[in-house]
């Protein structure tokens, strides 16, 4: 018990020291602030909708913010004090206070009445448009803290919306859609509704060619004299709107400057210019092919001005990687006198060939962590249709660590590619119009990789001709028709591995896989504002469907290509995942995985690399990597191949992440998962998948972990043991009561650590 209670009491003091020793440096007459507190209708028994949320709102918001802490130490302040005043602007002594340390935030600086005067503007936003609040300070050993009273009586409702009644020009626009309001009858009074309402009548007015009109034009007043908590609102356009902005635009001219640049300006002006459809293109080089435009610039010659075609011409310019300045000007003909606009796109673009290098630090389930050096020669605009030829040359090594133990092998790759990118789609047997402001992407690959781990060498070839295309912001598709790799692998001690594992036999043979492969991504993290995000991907891929009914068959009765055996399966895959920000500090992550692979035909099972695996740092993480599974099965200690591969896969994580300080960011997780194989096998009693017991074999572990978020890059530490074994010899069972942090043994046979780059999903 004494053995406690010391540690506490030594907390204890450095607190209180801490407290002390800042106190005792603050100026003569003046005390430390330390933060806000809000009380909302303390008086009063009734509590307002969403009371916590609107309290932390109100807060935030007050002026200045207190010293940083961190379990009640103010380390930043402590800092500045114990540093003291430099005698030279430079030095460590400088360095400290002024880059480290953090001055005191004193209770002088704190202005109550315009503290008061925010809060009570917040809360009038929300509705509560009878609100006041009051503020005061308490001090108590030199320290001061500000509380603030809100007394915000009933939050008023939207009696009606009146929109302007006349039936012409711009107002009857405004009255056609005016069924999109997003004012609603018996909504809450919320100013920032408001703003929204007039972006988005905005919005419909510039798609209806008002091109000069902007959202300033247009006043909401609110009459809250009617009675019963309510208002009415009424949408009015200001009389100092100018003419220009009352009329809607048609487009005149589209001129096209596909090579600008400011020191060729009046030579490009001045030169001679191409008629194509509907643009005027000044191009004295003759940089790009005409057609290219067709799918950059949305505006034709004599319709009305819209925000959408303006928007995606832009997107589309930029997106389509060629240039690096896109620049669109919109003049009115005759100096506003008519209603035209001339429409002016000038375009540079980026250098022609451009060489890359990269270093990355690479992180994968399997627990190998590592970095490559990528070197990529691009060049652009190849065939004049602003095309992409990106060459590169890789090459990286990685170390495998599992838990406690030493590093069990490292592995180094090799890979040259060759990617030539069309920013259109190449369909011979139709044509396909994309109208979005995406570019839709042909892509042909060519690639060759070296990979040498501990067990075995494996040399992959591939060639690739398909598809990329987004829908929107949130949805892509990735669609390969013609696929082809040819995997030769060179597995050390084969015959010793084959005998102790038969089945590895056919997913490690050199073969083809052949076929075509698919992939549909849905992912609204974009949208930061929403609470609660959203990622789905879906994989298919197959092999020999098609070429297995015309290649030949061998002397061994399997389909083979050049003598190399045809792989034939269908692999399916999804991941969802779900991250909900409890605040701005907690956000809670959660993914449920789920595959299936089916070998028909000439395969017996899938190919090595196509299989599914269980364990590792971003999988199930209390387990080594890729030895969980499959089902039931125990790995023997005689049997030298330890990675195990299976045709079924579930895997279920949730994690809450949450933030300490600065960029260290913290996680506690729970993994639960395993795989199986869709056949009985001998050699593997226990790995077949049954729907009646699969649950009951999944294994599920727990842990914790600290991230370093630099954003552009991050570190991630976990501690990870199981709570639920499928492997033991009595059966799947739960492990909890056999947890001992005390044990050397059981932490060495239970705790694994996992080193990875980026956040495990």
């Amino acid at each position: 018990m004494r053995k406690r209670i010391r540690p506490l009491f030594f907390m204890s003091l450095c607190l209180v020291f801490s407290a002390c020793s800042n106190i005792k440096y603050l100026p003569a007459g003046q005390n430390l602030y330390t933060g806000a507190t809000v009380k909302i209708n303390p008086d009063s028994t009734g509590k307002i909708d969403e009371e916590s949320n609107i309290k932390g709102i109100l807060e935030d918001k007050t002026r200045p913010r207190p010293n940083a802490s961190f379990l009640g130490l103010r380390i930043k302040l402590y800092i500045y004090n114990i540093a003291g005043e430099p005698k030279k602007p430079k030095g460590i002594r400088h360095w400290l206070r002024n880059k480290v340390g953090e001055p005191p935030v004193l209770q002088s600086q704190v202005k109550i009445p315009y503290n008061n005067a925010v809060l009570a503007s917040y809360l009038i936003s929300q509705g509560y448009l009878q609100a006041k609040v009051t503020g005061d300070t308490v001090v108590k050993n030199r320290k001061a803290k500000a509380i603030y009273t809100a007394e915000t009586g009933d939050r008023y409702t939207i009696n009606q919306i009146n929109f302007p009644k006349d039936s012409a020009g711009i107002a009857s626009l405004i009255n056609h859609n005016s069924g999109k309001s997003l004012i609603k009858t018996g909504d809450f009074y919320d100013f920032d509704t408001f703003k929204a309402e007039r972006e988005r009548i905005d919005n419909d007015l510039k798609q209806g060619g008002y091109f000069y009109f902007n959202p300033d034009y247009l006043i909401l007043q609110v009459d809250s004299t009617i009675g019963k908590n309510k208002v009415n609102v009424y949408v009015k356009i200001k009389e100092i709107t100018p003419t220009a902005a009352l009329k809607p635009y048609t487009i005149n001219n589209i001129t096209i400057y596909p090579n600008f640049s400011l020191r060729n300006d009046s030579s490009i002006r001045a030169s001679k210019p191409v008629l194509y459809k509907d643009f005027i293109i000044k191009d004295p080089k003759n940089t790009f092919k005409l057609g290219v435009f067709d799918r950059l610039v949305f505006f034709n010659k004599g319709e009305l001005y819209n925000r959408k075609d303006h928007n995606q011409s832009l997107n589309r310019m930029v997106n389509i990687g060629t240039f690096k300045v896109v620049k669109a000007d919109f003049l009115p003909v005759d100096s506003f006198r008519n209603n035209q606009l001339d429409v002016n796109f000038y375009l540079t673009p980026l250098k022609k060939n451009s060489l890359s290098f990269q270093v990355l630090g690479t992180s994968k389930s399997n627990n190998f962590v590592g970095s490559e050096v990528k070197l990529t020669q691009t060049t652009r605009n190849v065939f004049r249709g602003a095309e992409k030829l990106e060459i590169s040359a890789s090459g990286g090594f990685e170390k495998q660590i599992r838990g406690s133990n030493q590093a069990q092998g490292n592995s180094y790759s090799l890979t040259g590619q060759a990617k030539l990118i069309f920013p259109r789609f190449l369909i011979p047997w139709f044509k396909f119009n994309s109208t979005n402001a995406f570019i839709p992407k042909t892509n042909i690959l060519a690639s060759y990789q070296i990979l040498d781990r501990v067990d075995y060498t494996l040399k992959a070839a591939k060639a690739e001709f398909g598809y990329d295309w987004k829908e929107n912001v949130y949805k892509e598709h990735i669609f390969n028709p013609i696929s082809i790799n040819y995997v030769k692998s060179n597995v050390m001690d084969s015959a010793k591995l084959f005998r102790e594992n038969p089945s590895l036999r056919t997913s490690l043979e050199n073969q083809f896989i052949v076929g075509l492969n698919y992939n549909f991504t849905y992912n609204d993290q974009v949208n930061q504002n929403k609470r609660n995000n959203i990622y789905f991907s879906a994989d298919l891929e197959t092999s020999g469907t098609v070429l297995g009914l015309l290649a030949p068959t061998d002397n061994t009765g399997k389909k083979s290509i050049l003598g190399t055996a045809l792989s034939q399966f269908i692999r399916l895959e999804g991941d969802i995942r779900n991250y909900y920000k409890i605040n701005k500090k907690v956000t809670w992550a959660n993914r449920f995985n789920v595959g299936f692979g089916y070998a028909y035909g000439n395969s017996k099972a899938l190919p090595f690399v196509r299989q599914f695996f269980a364990g590792g740092s971003s999988d199930i993480r209390a387990f080594g990597s890729r030895i969980l599974g499959p089902g039931t099965y125990v790995i023997p200690d005689t049997v030298t191949f330890k990675d195990q591969g299976g045709d079924i896969k579930v895997m279920l994580n949730t994690e809450l992440r949450f933030k300490i300080v600065s960029v260290l960011y913290g996680a506690a997780f729970i993994d639960a998962g395993n795989i199986w194989l869709r056949k009985n096998d001998p050699l593997k009693p226990g790995g077949q998948f049954k729907f009646n017991s699969f649950l009951n074999q999944m294994a599920v572990g727990t842990g914790a972990g600290l991230r370093i978020d630099a954003s552009f890059f991050v570190i991630r530490l976990d501690l990870a043991f199981p709570i639920r074994r499928p492997d033991l010899p009595g059966g799947p069972a739960w492990v909890m009561k056999d947890i001992d942090f005390g044990s050397s043994a059981w932490r060495k046979q239970n705790l694994t650590f996992n080193l990875g780059i980026g956040y495990p999903f």
